[in-house]
């Protein structure tokens, strides 16, 4: 009947004057000069018809928080509650802060949609007749009709569908912040996803300018790791629904606004890295092709360095560019080794940053020749071996899996295989950089004034503009300087420092090149000795500022 379309349910009309409820499913007012002509006295809340208490063997102590393995456990045990209850609704309580509901489809021939609603995290969670009441509900709830079918067809006997709401779920690494601390989770007996027919959660009236995201877990290990795979996010105003095409554990997560960044400088600076990235692996290679297989004579230890470090920032271009790659392939294995690699490769890089910076300022110190035994093989042990310590720690830790980049368009975050640890990140990568950062820096100040100071006296060793452009770009690359970009990161400079960071780091391979190129052809090799072209001209220029390149053989390649 078209004129009870969207009939609301009103306790008050639906009373007869005994003042028990009217038995008829609508009354319909025909002389009523106003649009409600039709009032549905069918009660569309359902009551659970029993309470049941979940047994568990785990309680956690007072305020702690839910341990997120047994949250799992307690999931993988409702098909077992299902099959040995005989109401076809309970309520469920398992613990302090963890509800739910259970509802079993006595005929199995003729399943439907359900619907839930409830108005707050402490309020009990009812079961809904039909889509069009749950705009009374703050939280809602639906579970599409292909879900139970596609649970009879994996051979569970009695369809039924738990909800069950989690208030004081353990957090993940990140520490993330959940909307409302409610994780909800819907079991139905069988592993189902790829459904044309969404679930839908729905958070209405939410006043909140942080930016959320729907995420799941499927419930593996120990801690949450939340993912967008198979969620979509819409916001709509106040209201917030979540588009899941799969069961699990259900949370949407807000991002503060100074953490996300627009979604138009995130496909800008993608486009950027990608491209640069590309370029850099290119150059590197030239660089590579050039040393092994081009040069004709033997390599000084500044260039057996710079040889080491090009090969790490080759392999680490590498690893990112296949990171969407992996990304996408949702391979959890995968998206952790190459996480792992990647950072292996990265801190390697921090490393030879170090390496150069220590080497250039040893020639400055000795004034000649680097005595040393096996040289070169103490700093490669240095920059290779020690990094994959601290990677393997953290692989066994669990500490590598994928990442979220949150954008101001909720449906336009991205994703990547990196650390998962917030403290991990801050303290290994950042803090490790700020050290190797205030290493180089100072070295590279040292270096250019003594450079700038032979320039003053005429001594010839930066002739023109070009070449003084290419040493400095040179520099700054072969100590990472560039990188340092990234602690202007922060309020009205955050955007531009990201630009200046993606560009300047996207195109060090090329700088990189240009550097070796140059410098490459201004060595001359005399009976394996290096000598420098301008040694005359510097000598002079001693008594007025102390040469660091004079009387030693040549180690710098310029």
């Amino acid at each position: 009947m078209t004129v009870c379309d969207g009939a609301s349910y009103d306790v008050n009309k639906c009373k007869a004057d005994s003042g028990s409820l009217i038995k008829n499913k609508f009354i319909i007012n025909i002389t009523t000069t106003t649009n409600n002509k039709c009032v549905r006295c069918d009660n569309p809340e359902k009551l659970p018809e029993c309470n049941y208490e979940v047994p568990v063997n785990y309680t956690p102590e007072e305020g702690k928080p839910f341990d997120a393995a047994e949250a799992a456990g307690v999931m993988s045990k409702m098909a077992d509650l299902a099959s040995s209850i005989n109401v076809s609704s309970a309520a469920l309580t398992v613990a302090e802060g963890v509800t739910g509901i259970l509802v079993r489809e006595t005929d199995p021939a003729d399943v439907s949609e359900v619907f839930f609603g409830y108005s707050a995290s402490n309020d009990s969670i009812r079961i809904v007749d039909g889509s069009d009441i749950l705009d009374q509900y703050s939280r809602s709830v639906s579970v599409p009709k292909e879900a139970f079918e596609k649970s009879l067809s994996l051979n569970v006997s009695v369809p039924f569908v738990v909800v069950l709401r989690f208030t004081n779920l353990a957090l993940d690494m990140n520490n993330s912040t959940i909307l409302g601390d409610e994780v909800l989770a819907v079991e139905m007996g069988a592993t189902i996803n790829n459904l044309t027919d969404k679930i839908w959660i729905n958070f209405k009236n939410i006043i909140d300018e942080r930016i959320p995201s729907c995420r799941s877990w499927n419930g593996d290990g120990s801690r949450p790791n939340w993912t967008d795979d198979g969620c979509r996010t819409i916001k709509n105003g106040t209201s917030i629904t979540c588009e899941y095409s799969h069961l699990t554990f259900f949370a949407i997560l807000l991002a503060p606004l100074n953490e996300t960044i627009p979604s138009a400088d995130l496909k800008n600076l993608t486009i950027i890295t990608q491209v640069g990235c590309g370029l850099s692996m290119f150059f590197l290679g030239v660089v590579l092709f050039m040393h092994f297989l081009m040069r004709k004579t033997k390599a000084s230890i500044s260039t057996k360095i710079l040889i080491h470090m090009v090969s790490a920032i080759f392999l680490l271009n590498l690893t990112f560019l296949l990171n969407d790659f992996v990304t996408k392939m949702n391979s959890s294995v995968g998206c952790k080794i190459l996480a792992a690699l990647m950072h292996y490769f990265m801190l390697a890089t921090f490393t030879w940053f170090a390496v150069q910076a220590f080497h250039l300022g040893l020639q400055l110190y000795v004034v000649g020749t680097i005595v040393i035994r096996h040289y070169i093989l103490k700093v490669s042990v240095t920059s290779w071996v020690l990094p994959s310590v601290v990677v393997i720690v953290l692989l066994i830790l669990g500490k590598y899996d994928k990442q979220f980049v949150y954008t101001s368009d909720t449906e336009e975050s991205a994703a990547m295989c990196w650390i998962t640890d917030n403290d991990v990140q801050y303290i290994v990568n950042i803090g490790y950089y700020v050290l190797v950062f205030l290493f180089t820096f100072t070295t590279f100040i040292t270096i250019l004034s003594k450079l700038f100071c032979l320039k003053r006296m005429g001594s010839g060793v930066i002739s023109t503009n070009r070449k003084s452009i290419a040493i400095i770009l040179g520099l700054c690359c072969m100590m990472g300087i560039t990188w340092g970009f990234a602690f202007f990161a922060y309020g009205v400079l955050r955007i531009p420092a990201y630009y200046i960071f993606t560009v300047l780091n996207s195109f060090q391979g090329f700088f990189l090149f240009i550097y070796y190129y140059n410098t490459s052809h201004s060595e001359e090799i005399i009976d394996g000795q290096e000598v420098e072209v301008s040694t005359d001209t510097i000598q002079t220029s001693v008594q007025s500022c102390e040469n660091p390149y004079a009387n030693f053989n040549k180690e710098m390649p310029w």
